[in-house]
C-alpha cells in the first residue's frame, strides 16, 4: 500500500481546492475485487446493523410504521447496511406454514421491507434459514421431514437429509424468485439486497471436523448461484477456527461448533467471510479485560486471515454487549473496539468491509428486548459511537469515489486528445 501517501494527498488537495464532485447514487449491485467489496467501480464501506424483526412486524399493516422509522433513525446516524431474516419456519407469522407452503401476507411484509431499504439507501443481507430454533429453523424442517415418515436422529440430519435439503432449496428458490409487491421487481434482480446469507451461524455439534458443514454449504452456495447470479453469497458463520488451521483454534473460545473459518470461506460461490463477536457470551466467567483481550486478538486474527489466505473481504456481521450483564459504558468500549478495528483495515485498503451490530430497536419493541438492543434516543454516548463510525466510513468511500472520478476524466481527456491528434 505504498501509494496510500499520495492518495490521502489528492483527497486533501481536493478538499482543499473545493472540488466537490458527485458521488454516484447506491444503485447498482455490490461485488467484490480483491478483499473489498464494490459499488459502481469503487470500494464499499458501510457500517450496519441487525433487526432481524423487520419481516415479523412488517406482516401486519398497522405495524409497519416500525420498520418505516428504524430504516429513517439508521439513516439519520448514517448507517447504510441491515441485515434480517427472510425466514418465518412454522411460526407466529409464519412466511413458511410448512414445505412449500407459503403465507402471502407474510411475504408482502418482506417486500415491504425491501421497498423501504430501498427508499431510505439501505443495502440488506438477507438470512434464508436459522440455526436456532427461533423462527423455527433447523428444528422446525428436520420434523417437517419427520412428519413425512423420513428416519431423523437428530436436527444435524438438516445438512445431510435428502428431503430436508430439498425442503431448504425450495426456500432457496422461492425467496429469490418472489416478485416483489411493491416494486415489481424479482429478488434476484434487485440490488438493495446485498448479499444472502446461507443460514444464521450453522453449527453441526455431531461433527466437530467441519466436513458435514463443509459439504452442505458447497452444495448451496452451488445451488443458490444456479439461479442469483447477481448477488453476494456468505455462510453467515461465526469464524471459529477448525481442523484446517488448528494452529489457529487457540484463538476460538473454549468450545467447537463444526466449523472452520478458513475451509468453509473458501468454498467456490461464497463471496466474502463473516465473523461474530460476543465475549460476554463466549467467556461468560472472564472479566472485562480478558473479555477484551479475547476480542482483540479476534478482530485483528480474521482481518489478516481474510486479507491473506482467504483473499476475501470480511465483514462483521454481528457484534454486541448485554447491558442486562455490564454498563452501557463497556459497551461502548465494545463497540469503538470493533469499529477502530474495521476502520484501520479499511483505511488502508484491507479486507475489513464493514460491521452490523446487534442489535437496532425503534421505541415499541420493549417485549422483543434482550439487553443488546440500542435505541437511539435511550443510549446517547453509544448512538455517537455509531454516527462518528458512519461518518469516517462514509468520507472514506466518498474519497475513493472521488479519484474514481478524477481517473475516468482523466481517461476521457487522454481519448480525447487522442482523438484530437488522430484528426
Amino acid at each position: 500500500m505504498k501509494h496510500w501517501g499520495l492518495v490521502f494527498f489528492l483527497v486533501l488537495f481536493i478538499q482543499r481546492r473545493e472540488i466537490f464532485l458527485q458521488v454516484e447514487a447506491d444503485d447498482g449491485f455490490i461485488t467484490t475485487k480483491g478483499v473489498q467489496l464494490m459499488l459502481n467501480g469503487s470500494p464499499f464501506y458501510a457500517n450496519g446493523f441487525n433487526a432481524y424483526w423487520l419481516m415479523y412486524f412488517a406482516a401486519d399493516p398497522s405495524q409497519r410504521n416500525k420498520v418505516t422509522s428504524v430504516f429513517q433513525e439508521a439513516k439519520d446516524h448514517g448507517l447504510t447496511m441491515a441485515r434480517t431474516w427472510a425466514f418465518s419456519d412454522g411460526w407466529d407469522r409464519a412466511l413458511q406454514s410448512s414445505p412449500g407452503n407459503y403465507n402471502e401476507q407474510t411475504f408482502q411484509g418482506l417486500d415491504f421491507v425491501i421497498s423501504e431499504a430501498k427508499k431510505f439507501g439501505i443495502k440488506l443481507v438477507l438470512s434464508l434459514v436459522n440455526n436456532y430454533k427461533d423462527f423455527g429453523g433447523r428444528e422446525q424442517y428436520v420434523n417437517w421431514a419427520r412428519n413425512q415418515g423420513q428416519s431423523i436422529s437428530s436436527d444435524d440430519d438438516f445438512y445431510t437429509n435428502t428431503v430436508v435439503k430439498e425442503f431448504y432449496k425450495n426456500h432457496i428458490k422461492t425467496v429469490l424468485t418472489r416478485r416483489n409487491s411493491f416494486t415489481g421487481v424479482a429478488y434476484k434482480d434487485d440490488s438493495t439486497i446485498m448479499a444472502w446469507e446461507l443460514m444464521n451461524e450453522p453449527r453441526c455439534m455431531s461433527d466437530p471436523s467441519g466436513r458435514t458443514i463443509q459439504a452442505w454449504i458447497t452444495e448451496m452456495a452451488s445451488y443458490l448461484k444456479s439461479i442469483d447470479g447477481n448477488h453476494l453469497l456468505e455462510a453467515g458463520l461465526e469464524g471459529f477456527y477448525g481442523q484446517s488451521s488448528s494452529e489457529k483454534q487457540q484463538y476460538n473460545p473454549n468450545f467447537q461448533v463444526g466449523t472452520d473459518f478458513i475451509a468453509n470461506n473458501q468454498i467456490p460461490g461464497i463471496d466474502f467471510a463473516t465473523v461474530h463477536s460476543y465475549p460476554d457470551q463466549w467467556l461468560p466467567s472472564s472479566d472485562d479485560e480478558s473479555q477484551q483481550s479475547f476480542l482483540n486478538n479476534w478482530l485483528h486474527t480474521h482481518i489478516q486471515d481474510a486479507q491473506n489466505i482467504l483473499q476475501k473481504p470480511v465483514l462483521f456481521a454481528e457484534f454486541g454487549k448485554s447491558s442486562r450483564t455490564s454498563a452501557y459504558s463497556e459497551r461502548d468500549q465494545l463497540f469503538n473496539t470493533v469499529y477502530s478495528a474495521i476502520y484501520a483495515s479499511a483505511s488502508s485498503g484491507g479486507a475489513a468491509a464493514g460491521g452490523m451490530f446487534w442489535q437496532l430497536f425503534t421505541e415499541g419493541l420493549d417485549s422483543f428486548r434482550d439487553g443488546y438492543e440500542v435505541i437511539f434516543r435511550e443510549n446517547p454516548s453509544t448512538s455517537g459511537i455509531i454516527a462518528d463510525q458512519s461518518h469516517k466510513l462514509n468520507r472514506l468511500r466518498k474519497m475513493y469515489v472521488r479519484l474514481s472520478n478524477i481517473e475516468k476524466l482523466k481517461k476521457a481527456k487522454d481519448r480525447s486528445r487522442s482523438g484530437n491528434n488522430g484528426n
